[in-house]
């Protein structure tokens, strides 16, 4: 396996003479054949700015950073791949900080280039190459004609076509989960916003918040075009936004609006569910799908990242037990991080909570975010680290009624993820 590297215009090479080293947290570790796949359609490479590439020399068994002027190389996954390593590396400038990415440990071998990661859903309907740019802008300019004063689409079109946002490209190719954004403001002051920062932080946020309160007439415009088949799903909660149940008056008005036009399709939100009176009121008017973002189930984990305002891990869990037992389909929006989301305690604690609350899918979203900022906000490890290819299979173990998955299912699309699965281990 060899090393993998970048030089300082960006050109990636690999090294015959140096073997790859990946991360788990902070500590430097081999990679395993098991844990290795070949790189998958629609992955992209990167070089990690600030960093030198650490290696093992095979003739002394030394571990190193790579001799010379180069940087280390990670791979960004598309939706389907659960990452299981960090790239290995060091900092050149302990300062620095990485831009807000997931990045996967990556090597050379047999020809090609592979990551370690696990495939964990069905990729291809995510796959980024499925969106055609000549398509997606003839589907902008179609609905932006058809609704001129509709700012949502105006706003979706920066997020598709500038931020190359899939769910917002969805939107406009009326196609698997559309984005209708309703919130600026948040709840939480999420350590890895990237949606909003404050002015005096180390990194930038990736995209540009909504700036303004969309009406009903303008969310019920996007929803009613996308719910045109009974499995489009169209969600409330993107990347671009804040947390959508502080809007719940507008989402619930909308909600009703849609419903007395078309039953077709589903209606999901993407929340952090911490305001659980809102969230009643989202779910009595007719929500269907429920995705809760999650780092931890440990309180002071959970609390440093997320960084909560008048809520608690107890609220959330609440907010999810009340959507399940009122039929909505619960899914967790795990933010997943190689050497702390595998850490003992956090798994214990985690499988307890989705027994509890009626959590039906785990999806596994690789976290993006500087790791040694990451690091140092939250509490160290208490007990072993099993490893992320063990966490998952102790996951499929001990939570046999729970789905592990990459992204949001209707129940229809349920059957075909248990499916996929069975044909996968075959």
């Amino acid at each position: 396996m060899n090393l993998v590297y970048a030089d300082r215009d960006g050109r990636v090479y690999d090294h015959p003479d140096y073997w790859a080293l990946a991360r788990s947290a902070d500590q430097a570790v081999e990679i395993l054949e098991e844990e290795l796949i070949p790189l998958p359609e629609g992955a992209t490479l990167v070089s990690l700015p600030g960093t030198r590439p650490l290696a093992i020399d095979p003739r002394s068994g030394d571990m190193l950073p790579l001799p010379g002027d180069f940087q280390a190389v990670g791979a960004l996954l598309p939706q389907g791949f659960t990452r299981l390593l960090l790239p290995g590396y060091v900092k050149a400038d302990r300062d620095a900080v990485l831009p807000l990415f997931g990045y996967t440990a990556v090597v050379w071998k047999d020809g090609g280039f592979y990551v370690a990661a696990e495939p964990c859903d069905d990729p291809e309907p995510w796959n980024p190459l499925t969106c055609k740019p000549d398509e997606l802008e003839a589907g902008v300019d179609t609905l932006r004609k058809r609704y001129p004063d509709n700012r949502l689409y105006e706003h979706l079109s920066h997020c598709a076509l500038g931020y190359e946002c899939l769910t917002a490209s969805n939107t406009f190719l009326q196609r698997l989960e559309g984005a209708v954004p309703v919130s600026f403001s948040c709840n939480a002051g999420c350590f890895g916003c990237i949606s909003e920062q404050p002015e005096d932080s180390a990194f930038p946020s990736p995209q540009t918040r909504l700036t303004f309160r969309p009406t009903v007439d303008e969310v019920a415009q996007i929803m009613l075009e996308h719910l045109r088949t009974p499995e489009s799903i169209i969600s409330f909660g993107q990347g671009c936004e804040g947390e959508p149940s502080t809007q719940a008056p507008l989402i619930i008005k909308a909600i009703r609006k849609v419903r007395e036009t078309t039953d077709l399709g589903y209606i999901n939100m993407n929340t952090n569910a911490g305001l659980t009176d809102h969230i009643r009121g989202i779910v009595d008017a007719g929500l269907q799908l429920m995705r809760v973002s999650t780092i931890s189930a440990l309180d002071e984990h959970y609390e440093a990242y997320y960084r909560p305002r008048g809520y608690s891990l107890k609220n959330v869990e609440k907010s999810i037990r009340y959507a399940a037992d009122k039929g909505v389909l619960v899914s967790l929006n795990y933010l997943i991080f190689p050497g702390v989301t595998d850490r003992e305690e956090e798994v214990e604690a985690m499988i307890e909570l989705v027994r509890r609350s009626g959590v039906k899918l785990i999806q596994m979203r690789n976290l993006n975010i500087d790791p040694e900022s990451y690091l140092s906000l939250i509490p160290p490890a208490r007990g072993e680290v099993l490893g992320m290819k063990q966490l998952l299979q102790i996951y499929r173990e001990e939570l046999p009624g729970v789905l592990i998955g990459s992204y949001t299912h209707t129940p229809e699309g349920w059957l075909r993820k248990q499916q996929w699965e069975a044909d996968a281990a075959r």
